[in-house]
């Protein structure tokens, strides 16, 4: 089993949902975090909330590769560097092709696939530097389409491919590369609001659990592409 305290993670859309309940699941495994999300108040209130020194707050939009340059130097300038990497920024905007406006499409297309590419561009070589780990949260959508899905589908399927051709390149250099794809998870995402009716959903800790487990397995051992879903449906 790897030791894997005081690792440095940056974890993307960390201010709630999936991203925050990884980061409080790392920050109780020892690890220091550095969380990114596009409004600089929102990620100082998660961090306020995380309680805990070993956290940076960072604004960057996905987006936008300078952002993402910008975060990763700030994080090395905080921590001294960065050995795990979790792509986790993303929306969904659905609605028949028809009716699909060009906005939403260049808005998940943009966040959801680039941002994807822009987080492991900006941070590559660090995670080389340092026999890194690089995650990427994709979906069930990334492998099973449905109606009103045809964006979200595009971009998710693209981040599938994407990760696993990158885990092709990058184990050369001892660089493991996981996509993990939920299906329903306890979170913001499309406006919800976490009640009590979503007991039976996957809960971000539980994500967060399930990278610290990846985090701790033989350096030999790489489980490339990963499905989780709830145990029950509603």
């Amino acid at each position: 089993m790897m030791n894997i305290e005081n690792k440095v993670a940056y974890i993307t859309g960390g201010t709630k949902g999936i991203g925050f309940g990884i980061a409080k699941s790392l920050l109780a495994a020892g690890l220091k975090v550095a969380i990114s999300g596009r409004n600089l108040a929102d990620v100082e209130k998660a961090k306020a909330e995380l309680g805990s020194e070993n956290v940076l707050a960072l604004a960057s939009d996905v987006r936008h590769f300078t952002d993402e340059e910008n975060a990763v130097k700030e994080i090395v300038a905080k921590f001294g560097k960065l050995d795990i990497v979790i792509a986790n920024a993303g929306l969904g905007k659905f609605a028949p092709i028809d009716q699909l406006s060009l906005e939403d499409w260049n808005a998940m297309i943009d966040t959801n696939l680039t941002g994807v590419f822009h987080t492991l561009k900006a941070s590559v070589e660090q995670l080389k530097a340092n026999k890194g780990y690089y995650f990427s949260i994709a979906s069930l959508a990334g492998t099973n389409f449905f109606a009103n899905g045809a964006g979200y589908n595009a971009s998710k399927f693209g981040v599938v491919g994407f990760t696993q051709a990158a885990m092709l390149d990058l184990r050369a250099y001892d660089v493991k590369t996981t996509t993990i794809m939920p299906g329903s998870v306890t979170s913001h995402f499309n406006e919800h609001q976490p009640n009590d009716a979503d007991g039976w959903k996957i809960q971000p800790e539980d994500l967060g659990q399930m990278i610290v487990d990846l985090l701790k397995l033989n350096s030999n051992v790489l489980p490339s592409k990963i499905e989780v879903r709830p145990t029950r449906t509603k």
